[in-house]
């Protein structure tokens, strides 16, 4: 029982240690001409760049499905960017 309290523990200093790194990793996707999201590997957006030459273009909706897209596609590269460190730290661990 003391043995598993432990492993218990080392797979939270692991678990907590990795949420520090993500914390810092960062993520720069540049999906969609124009937009630049940079997102961190705890998935928080750090910032959203437009280029003016889109905002000057005045088609609204499509600027919104252009962010729309890159955001999905910087979460989506955020969560792999987790997923790989979580593989590589706990490779037992279920739903790895």
């Amino acid at each position: 029982m003391f043995d598993k309290m432990k492993e218990l523990m080392e797979m939270k200093k692991q678990a907590d240690r990795i949420k520090r790194e993500l914390d810092n990793a960062v993520v720069e996707v540049n999906e969609v001409k124009g937009v630049r999201i940079v997102i961190n590997g705890s998935q928080n957006f750090q910032s959203l760049e437009i280029d003016d030459a889109l905002v000057n273009a005045g088609d609204k909706k499509k600027l919104e499905n252009d962010i729309l897209r890159s955001v999905n596609a910087a979460i989506q590269k955020s969560q792999s960017a987790a997923a790989q460190r979580m593989k590589a730290v706990l490779p037992g661990f279920p739903g790895m």
